[in-house]
């Protein structure tokens, strides 16, 4: 099955944000300065010489001091091109713009290094099982979804895919066939306003892989995985940031339902992430979604199985309350 943190394992991925091309750079540049100057024998020593390619290089180092100026654009009046050679005026445009590339390279490693968008990714949280149940007759598969944050995801989409070992009529074995399918949420559709928690949602219907899923079939030896992945904007710095998780068959509880976690105190609205990923056991047909279609009735057992039970605690009461004793009768 596939890696939740990712299909490429990190002692394969190399960073080398942390090179500083700078010194080199400017070695390179006073080396070819100093050539120059050599061959135009402007290093001779001697009063009343030919024009000088660069005024006042005598050494490697004043090429190096002369790299830098050009560099940095920082210049003391001291050195300059002349129009004595044009090789110099050549090496004079290449060395600009070799270093406005590498400044804007740069630059872009160290937005991306403090940007950090994979410690945002960090802070959007999924719920540690997924749970399947009723939900307006039908049964759904569910997760949790929130932000840690109080900065919001902007345009945040979820997707989810089925990855299971599939055979085609013809005899083909595919080890990870990937099957898209459709998820539901408070509004509607993929796109989601990530203010608070939400538990997304999918119906399955006859259009889902989870169609033929019983409740024998989640355990660790099935060969199934749902993975589920979160992705949007940050709206801090503009940057898409992506989250993901995946449920093998064993983290999927049957006949479970979360609690809420969202609660409304002195008209604001407060979540408790304590009870992020807790469930409690609600009455399901312990079916598959194509039998519970092919036989409705299932669902009226569960409703006739929970009436005897309210009609129960009803009668206890009644009965504590015709045999309770008044302060009126003990006068």
């Amino acid at each position: 099955m596939l890696s939740r943190k990712g299909i490429i394992p990190e002692e394969y991925v190399l960073t080398r944000l942390a090179e500083d091309p700078t010194e080199p750079r400017w070695l390179l540049f006073a080396m070819v300065w100093w050539l120059i100057a050599f061959a135009h024998g402007d290093l001779a020593p001697g009063e009343g010489a030919a024009v000088p390619c660069v005024t006042s290089i005598h050494s490697f180092s004043s090429a190096f001091l002369f790299s830098i100026e050009v560099q940095v654009t920082i210049g003391f009046g001291g050195r300059m091109v002349t129009e004595e050679c044009p090789l110099a005026i050549l090496i004079l445009i290449v060395q600009n713009i070799v270093g406005l590339m590498i400044n804007a390279i740069m630059l872009g490693c160290i937005f991306m290094k403090t940007a950090q968008a994979h410690r945002r990714a960090e802070t959007l949280i999924f719920s540690k099982h997924a749970v399947i149940a009723l939900r307006h007759s039908r049964l759904c598969f569910m997760l949790r979804v929130g932000d840690l944050r109080k900065s919001m995801i902007i345009s945040a989409t979820i997707h989810m895919q089925v990855v299971r070992k599939t055979t085609s009529p013809e005899g083909e074995v595919v080890p990870l066939h990937q099957v898209d399918i459709p998820m539901e949420n408070g509004v509607g559709g993929n796109n989601i306003f990530l203010v608070a928690p939400l538990i997304i949602y999918h119906v399955i219907d006859a259009n889902s892989p989870l169609y033929d899923l019983a409740p024998c079939d989640l355990h660790h030896h099935q060969d199934l995985e749902i993975i589920v992945i979160l992705e949007g904007v940050v709206e801090t710095t503009g940057i898409t940031t992506q989250a993901r998780t995946s449920y093998l068959a064993d983290e999927i509880l049957w006949g479970q339902r979360f609690v809420p976690i969202v609660a409304e105190e002195d008209g604001r609205y407060s979540v408790d992430y304590s009870k992020f990923g807790n469930t409690i056991k609600v009455p399901t047909p312990l079916c598959t979604a194509r039998q519970l279609d092919e036989d409705p009735s299932l669902l009226d057992v569960l409703t006739l199985a929970r009436g005897p039970l309210r009609k129960r605690s009803m009668a206890v009461a009644k009965a504590k309350a015709k045999f309770s004793i008044s302060p009126d009768s003990l006068s």
